[in-house]
């Protein structure tokens, strides 16, 4: 299909199959709630303590960056739970390489948003 022609049309029609995906996520994947609490418990934190516009980036790049990897890894689980609907090794050794990369990409956060705002927490104690 790279010869088709670009089509606005089209290109809308495909943010719905990507909202579509995100409503899946929130919807099914229970983890991605306990992402999306954190991220507002951040944001709040960020609005409440004021942070800095490098500060925001960071956070936003955190935030991010968990919702994109929660999103891969739950697409990855899905296709191997297709491909393959009977326990598998190597299926296996896959989804448990795609959540740990997503608890990485949440420990990362965690640790970034620490070194955010606990300066700052510290600072009105």
């Amino acid at each position: 299909m790279k010869n088709e022609k670009f089509s606005l049309r089209k290109r809308v029609k495909s943010f719905g199959y990507a909202i579509n995906g995100l409503r899946v996520m929130f919807s099914e994947e229970h983890n991605s709630r306990i992402h999306l609490l954190a991220a507002m418990v951040a944001l709040v934190l960020g609005w409440f303590l004021k942070i800095s516009p490098y500060e925001w980036s960071l956070l936003a790049i955190g935030i991010g960056a968990v919702f994109a990897s929660e999103l891969f890894n739950s697409a990855l689980e899905n296709l191997a739970d297709h491909l393959s609907p009977e326990k598998h090794e190597n299926i296996k050794k896959v989804k448990d390489l795609s959540a740990a990369a997503v608890l990485v990409f949440a420990i990362v956060s965690v640790v970034v948003a620490g070194l955010i705002f606990l300066p700052k927490i510290w600072a009105m104690l």
